[in-house]
Formats: C-alpha cells, sequence, structure tokens
C-alpha cells in the first residue's frame, strides 16, 4: 500500500515538535560557512571598490553609466557579491536548522572578528588595539552563547 506524500506546513511541524534540527556539530558548520562567505564577501568588495577608485571621479569623467560599468565589470566585486549572496543562504539553512537566538549573534559576531584578521591581512589595513579588545570581548559573548 502507498501513501500519499502530504505536504506538512511549517508552522505544524513546529507546533508539533518535528522541526528540523541539526547537530551541533551541522548548526556550528553552518554558522562557519555564513561567517567565512560573508568575510570572503566583504574583503572581496572591499578590495575591489580600492581597486576601482574614486566613483566621483568615474562618474565625472564618464558619467553614471561609466562608474556603474566600472563596478560591474570588475571581476573582484562579482565575486564578492557571489560570496555575499552565498552567505544569505548559508544564514537561511542555519536559521532552519537551530535557534536564531544562537545563529544571528554566532555568526554576527564571528564575522566582525574574522572581517578584523582578513582586513589585517587581505587589505593591509591597521587594526588598532580597541579593535582586537572589541573583539576579544565578541569571542567572550561568542563562548557564552555556546554554552
Amino acid at each position: 500500500m502507498v501513501i500519499p506524500f502530504r505536504p506538512v506546513s511549517a508552522a505544524l511541524m513546529y507546533s508539533t515538535g518535528l522541526a528540523p534540527h541539526a547537530s551541533p556539530f551541522a548548526t556550528w558548520g553552518m554558522i562557519l560557512a555564513v561567517v567565512a562567505t560573508a568575510t570572503a564577501g566583504d574583503i572581496l568588495t572591499a578590495g575591489a571598490m580600492r581597486s576601482i577608485g574614486d566613483l566621483d571621479d568615474i562618474r565625472a569623467h564618464s558619467g553614471l553609466g561609466g562608474a556603474i560599468k566600472a563596478v560591474v565589470g570588475n571581476a573582484m566585486f562579482v565575486s564578492g557579491v557571489v560570496c555575499m549572496a552565498l552567505s544569505f543562504f548559508s544564514l537561511l539553512l542555519a536559521l532552519s536548522w537551530a535557534d536564531v537566538s544562537l545563529v544571528a549573534p554566532a555568526s554576527a559576531s564571528l564575522t566582525f572578528i574574522s572581517n578584523a584578521f582578513a582586513a589585517k591581512i587581505f587589505l593591509k589595513e591597521n587594526v588598532d588595539r580597541r579593535r582586537w579588545l572589541a573583539a576579544i570581548f565578541v569571542c567572550a559573548g561568542v563562548a557564552l552563547l555556546a554554552k
């Protein structure tokens, strides 16, 4: 006997306790995927905008179309946007697996920390002592969330 498939609404799944929950390992794996892709997107788009130069100068010389073409035609910028899109969809998947009270703060704070490291390494930014101290406090907050 074949039982026909009937889709179940998300509200019914959550009300009956049947909501999909991933293991802690999978949850943290998805959070790290969000962080990695968000950081890559941020660094790539920042690097692209630095290499393109002042958009006001480009617009003054080539018009608005020229400025848009300069940005959209930059492979590093497009790669950054793709990474940001991957980060967004990774976040959606993580939120479907785990509690928003863990996923949202953990991904945001870890992205803050990884952006500081990546900016120092790849963009050669001067990350001062105050930012590193803030990153340490963020790490402590994430550790408290994980408990």
